[in-house]
């Protein structure tokens, strides 16, 4: 049975477990000090233009946003029970199941955001300098946008590394290679999976709730 190969540096598995986990907390700590600046970001720009931060928003698509929010909430689910599964000794193909259900319900979130953009571009609802929507020709409704598009596809490229992440997991259950006695790379990146999920769910309200 597989547990996991212990590297030269380490004594033993539940030391080379700690340090992967340890490892995995400060790289989600440097995550949180990012996103967070970005936040800050928003906060400062939505006191300077508050009036027109709050009509540019209903210029987001409420139903997209808030579907692509219960899709990563429910994928979340499934990563935890994929988790619980390896704990638990569950059989290889329910693992597998519950990771593939979590990769189509990011295949699909990515889809419905993209799909958005496309509708926005559309509208002229561009980043920056390509801003081109004559309805709300404000500054504010430019900045609102060019930070709409850097935070939300900064976190599509994170939903994108957690699909690869969860791809490699599958394919490590399909091999047998999760069990009880070893799955901490699935725990791992359910770890980063969650963080994902948690980012999107305080983007929403920004972007999507916040209507004039």
């Amino acid at each position: 049975m597989f547990t996991g190969s212990v590297q030269e540096q380490f004594q033993d598995l539940e030391q080379q477990t700690h340090a992967a986990e340890l490892g995995m907390w400060a790289f989600m700590a440097s995550e949180v000090l990012f996103f967070s600046g970005l936040f800050a970001l928003f906060a400062a720009y939505r006191l300077e233009y508050g009036q027109t931060f709050l009509e540019a928003a209903t210029h987001t698509d409420l139903a997209l946003g808030t579907a692509n929010t219960f899709i990563l909430l429910t994928s979340s689910l499934l990563v935890v029970l994929s988790i619980h599964g390896a704990r638990n000794g569950w059989s290889s193909r329910a693992i597998v199941r519950l990771l593939g259900g979590t990769i189509v319900l990011g295949i699909v979130f990515l889809v419905l955001k993209f799909t958005e953009y496309a509708h926005h571009f559309r509208e002229g609802l561009l980043p920056g300098q390509y801003y081109a929507n004559a309805e709300m020709p404000e500054r504010g409704a430019r900045v609102f946008f060019t930070l709409y598009y850097a935070m939300t596809g900064i976190h599509a490229v994170h939903v994108t590394v957690g699909l690869i992440l969860m791809i490699w997991m599958l394919v490590l259950a399909r091999r047998g290679r999760l069990t009880p006695q070893y799955h901490t790379p699935l725990e791992l990146s359910g770890i980063y999976w969650h963080f994902v999920d948690v980012v999107w769910v305080f983007l929403w309200p920004l972007f999507y709730l916040m209507r004039a």
